[in-house]
């Protein structure tokens, strides 16, 4: 299910779409604000565009604010429910998580985007030997 060629190996593994070979991001994930969601211009290894055309990953926010509901929600619950805390402290646990995870929401929301609209293709093992060899 989360082999090569799934839309999942992908997202998790924050690979291109396309090829599943390349990196999509520049920096591993990280609290500076100019490295959070910087990606590369190209895949490495199969030449994909990622910006595939002017702000092309405003989309991704709508993805972002879904799964920050989704988060907000659970924090609750937990928090509420299963923990027993007061209303206002899980509003300021669900702050606290927020803030922290909100390197990984930015990034999972962008790679979650572009798989919404690029394919895996398999590359020809012929393709590989050639860049390797030029």
């Amino acid at each position: 299910m989360i082999g090569k060629g799934s839309k999942l190996y992908s997202i998790f593994r924050n690979k291109c779409p396309r090829c599943h070979e390349g990196d999509f991001f520049k920096y591993k994930i990280s609290f500076n604000p100019k490295k959070i969601s910087t990606l590369h211009d190209n895949c490495s290894e199969c030449n994909l565009k990622y910006m595939m055309e002017p702000s092309f990953f405003f989309g991704a926010m709508y993805v972002n604010y879904a799964i920050a509901v989704a988060l907000f929600v659970a924090i609750f619950i937990i928090a509420k429910v299963f923990i027993g805390l007061s209303i206002l402290h899980s509003f300021i646990s669900i702050v606290i998580v927020s803030l922290l995870l909100t390197p990984v929401s930015l990034r999972l929301s962008r790679i979650i985007w572009i798989n919404l609209f690029v394919s895996y293709k398999q590359q020809n093992n012929s393709k590989i030997l050639k860049k390797n060899y030029n």
